[in-house]
């Protein structure tokens, strides 16, 4: 399988919205990777469900919907019902991580569970064979723009041993500081699915930049 390339909405320019989701749609990503932040979980607020169904509205790709907020069982069906494909909620604020993660599939979606830095992918072992994709935080969650953790080589190849070990089919996904300096290493290292936000939205020609990752990525392989 081709590396996944799955921009982050969270650093489109909201004042055209419209526009960069149509550029998403023509370019060669794969995923739209949307951010819900709740000032609770994480020190910020991005958007919420009008934001969302509105994009989805307009969205000709994947949906892979990211809760970084607390309490996410409140809201699993509201999602599936916007359209969501992939819902991901974070290790860290989860109580009943086994019961979010059926919840999740009972209503439709793929299950993702999100780990912070600091958070060892050591304890997913009860459940790894249960997700559809971890994805792991390469920066500390809240912010866009943010410098990436060198720890995630480790992190991802440690993943990706224990998803090995367990005999599971999960998708590795990088969320934060993803650019084309170290998506391939990232990619070696045995990631599926890499967010890219500010490095996509912010640069000159973000169809190229897009481009240029898979075109990165397609040359290696863990």
């Amino acid at each position: 399988m081709s590396t996944l390339i799955a921009p982050s909405i969270l650093a489109a320019d909201f004042g055209n919205l419209h526009r960069d989701v149509h550029m998403v749609n023509k370019s060669e990503a794969d995923w739209f990777h949307l951010d819900v932040m709740d000032g609770v979980f994480v020190p910020n607020i991005s958007f919420g469900m009008p934001v969302i169904k509105a994009i989805a509205q307009e969205a000709e790709k994947t949906l892979d919907v990211h809760l970084m907020i607390v309490d996410p069982d409140r809201y699993i069906q509201t999602f599936a019902d916007l359209g969501a494909n992939v819902l991901t909620v974070h290790y860290e604020a989860c109580t009943h991580l086994h019961r979010t993660v059926q919840a999740i599939k009972a209503a439709g979606m793929q299950a993702g569970v999100a780990m912070n830095p600091h958070t060892p992918v050591s304890l997913l072992s009860d459940i790894i064979a249960d997700l559809d994709l971890v994805c792991l935080m390469s920066v500390n969650p809240g912010f866009g723009g943010q410098s990436f953790i060198e720890n995630t080589y480790t992190k991802v190849r440690e993943l990706r041993a224990l998803i090995a070990e367990k005999g599971a089919k999960t998708l590795i996904e990088i969320d934060g500081g993803v650019k084309d300096n170290n998506a391939a290493a990232l990619v070696e290292a045995g990631a599926d699915v890499l967010v890219a936000g500010s490095f996509v939205f912010r640069s000159d020609n973000p169809t190229a930049t897009i481009s240029n990752l898979k075109a990165t990525t397609a040359q290696v392989s863990y």
